[in-house]
């Protein structure tokens, strides 16, 4: 279990891709906490066949710094330290920019954007006190640009840049700073795509198929771990070869 003893905290974690990392994280031995403004469920448990564990859940918007400061005092005064951050939170209002309006624009950004910078800087004074940590950012295979979607291309090239820029700042203290770039995956909102467009996608997919989520996760569960602990502002592609 590579992240035995780690707490790890999982913005957007109640379903899809942060779903799957929270489940990984916690066969992989993390005390995992989800942030989410959709909890369903206080906990919920998790198995690797031979015992079972509690995920952890809070109330959490990303957008809304007093939900950011209570979701940490929170995590500080159960478990004492946070190991890893996933800013996985993340939205989509996506449309042509001629018809998208500021709104729109700007609500992906404070997601997608602000909100991981945010949650960062909530979490780095402990990572730093501790001398190390892991800060891991979701980006997106359409971070390069893709029609329709300046908002969240924008905002996914910037959670990149800022990931460089944090491997800088806070390497000195032993934190590492990743993010991952999935491609399609098997998620509500890559599902409800029209058919056509669908498998217009797929053909540009050399391995023909849709990621699945474990798959995005367990990219995730190596970042986070020891066995990548020479692996510092790197984006890692997890696209079935999409960007080749």
């Amino acid at each position: 279990m590579r992240l035995y003893g780690k707490t790890a905290i999982i913005t957007g974690g109640a379903q899809g891709i942060g779903r799957a990392i929270a489940e990984r994280f916690s066969n992989e031995g993390a005390v995992v906490i989800i942030g989410d403004t959709s909890i369903l469920n206080p906990s919920f448990a998790t198995s690797d066949g031979t015992t079972t564990k509690v995920v952890y859940s809070h109330p959490l918007n990303v957008t809304d710094p007093k939900s950011i400061a209570e979701l940490m005092e929170a995590v500080l005064r159960m478990f004492g330290r946070v190991n890893v951050l996933v800013n996985n939170a993340g939205i989509i209002r996506d449309n042509l920019l001629t018809k998208m309006s500021d709104e729109d624009f700007d609500a992906v950004i404070d997601v997608n954007f602000r909100g991981v910078k945010r949650m960062t800087q909530a979490v780095v004074p402990s990572m730093i006190a501790q001398k190390s940590g892991v800060i891991l950012s979701a980006s997106s295979v359409v971070a390069g640009g893709n029609v329709g979607q300046t908002n969240y291309a924008a905002s996914k090239a910037a959670v990149e840049s800022m990931t460089q820029t944090w491997a800088r700042e806070f390497g000195r203290y032993g934190i590492r700073a990743n993010a991952v770039a999935p491609g399609f995956t098997e998620t509500q909102m890559v599902l409800g795509i029209p058919e056509d467009i669908k498998e217009r996608f797929l053909k540009k997919i050399p391995l023909g198929r849709y990621a699945k989520p474990e798959e995005i996760a367990a990219v995730y569960a190596f970042l986070a771990s020891d066995d990548a602990s020479y692996i510092t502002g790197a984006t890692i592609g997890v696209n079935g070869g999409f960007s080749v």
